[in-house]
């Protein structure tokens, strides 16, 4: 296996893969790439056995082969070669000889037959969709998925779709069992949509970073998604990004969401969120415990730790209803805070032991729901 690469077209392809391997994993073959010198390009594998990505970069062949290469120490040295071309060479011993001018490199490698055998698919069913509305979708709904192991099922986001009207509603869902995001996102109708998703599909948390990533490093407006057997898939340009699906039934999240909520409470996002940021510094620490009391067209913050002080700030809204306190964990308000774009919020309630939702005011599209905890 002999070949030669572009600097800047080789280090694209390998800071895309080395994200995918696994730093910490029981499989030790798993921290390395897959490189296979074929047909004028360099494609790369790099799986964690639940994300997996194939790329290719144009290359000068002189030998055909495989290799398999730790993926850190390949991308380090990678990013610190000088521009330009960068000659490859496979020793027999299946180390990687790395040249550029006068300087060598031997990095140790491992026989390509031990690598796992990577995913395949067939379809040629993608449909392109927005890549910023999938990204935004994917930032207002990860803090929600929980990281509980033994709750397989919500360690991703639920993903679905459906016609309504003439556009396709996208819904993605997360829950950690104390706060649930939900939003909907509207894509242009496509009679030629080839990813059914009226059931749903569990997209796991490591997939949805490396979906977010591939759309940052990405100079196009579409992505290409399709979905075969229990894979989905995300392509664009060179780069194919294959994420094993959650299996697993996802709770029915339409009943989490609390209906005829009376209290109702518009605020100001910024100033909520400064004065939860500085109250917050004074609660307990584990729980994060804050206080909310309403009354006429004020709302105090207060927490309270014994070994640290306590806090107080009062801030004007937009409530007229009865008196109400209700406390909350501040944490899962200040995510909350921190996801929506809004100038004004709007909080509802029930009573002090109902869950609350927060809105952007005047947007139903994006719903956070949040456990009331006892202060």
């Amino acid at each position: 296996m002999i070949f030669q690469v572009e600097k800047n077209d080789f280090l694209k392809m390998i800071t895309r893969a080395q994200n995918i391997v696994e730093k910490r994993n029981t499989m030790p073959v798993l921290v390395n790439v897959l490189l296979e010198a074929k047909d004028n390009q360099i494609k790369i594998f790099a799986t964690n056995l639940e994300v997996s990505l194939t790329d290719n970069c144009p290359a000068i062949i002189k030998t055909e082969g495989k290799v398999a290469i730790a993926a850190k120490n390949l991308y380090e040295l990678t990013k610190e070669l000088s521009d330009g071309t960068i000659s490859f060479e496979k020793q027999k011993n299946n180390w990687l000889q790395i040249t550029q001018n006068k300087s060598r490199y031997n990095i140790v490698g491992i026989n390509p037959d031990e690598y796992p055998v990577f995913p395949t698919f067939e379809t040629n069913e993608f449909t392109k969709i927005q890549s910023d509305l999938l990204k935004e979708m994917i930032e207002k709904t990860i803090y929600s998925v929980s990281n509980d192991e033994t709750r397989y099922h919500l360690n991703g986001v639920y993903f679905e779709n459906f016609l309504e009207g003439s556009l396709w509603n996208f819904r993605m869902v997360a829950t950690d069992g104390h706060r649930l995001s939900l939003i909907n996102r509207k894509f242009e109708k496509n009679t030629d949509l080839k990813v059914p998703m009226q059931n749903g599909v569990i997209i796991p948390r490591k997939g949805l970073y490396e979906i977010k990533k591939l759309i940052d490093n990405s100079d196009y407006n579409e992505i290409e998604m399709a979905i075969e057997g229990a894979q989905l898939l995300f392509k664009t340009d060179s780069t194919v990004l294959m994420i094993r699906l959650i299996e697993g039934k996802y709770p029915n999240y339409k009943q989490l969401i609390p209906q005829n909520l009376k209290e109702n409470i518009s605020i100001d996002r910024e100033k909520l969120l400064s004065s939860l940021k500085r109250v917050s510094l004074l609660s307990n620490q584990k729980s994060k415990g804050v206080t909310l009391n309403f009354s006429g067209g004020k709302m105090e913050i207060t927490s309270n730790n014994p070994d640290l002080g306590d806090a107080k700030e009062e801030l004007e809204v937009n409530y007229s209803g009865k008196d109400f306190k209700i406390g909350f964990n501040a944490k899962y308000i200040l995510d909350v805070l921190a996801n929506i774009d809004s100038s004004e919020i709007d909080i509802s309630l029930k009573d002090h032991l109902s869950p609350g939702l927060m809105r952007p005011t005047k947007d139903n599209s994006y719903t956070c729901v949040i456990m009331p905890m006892k202060i």
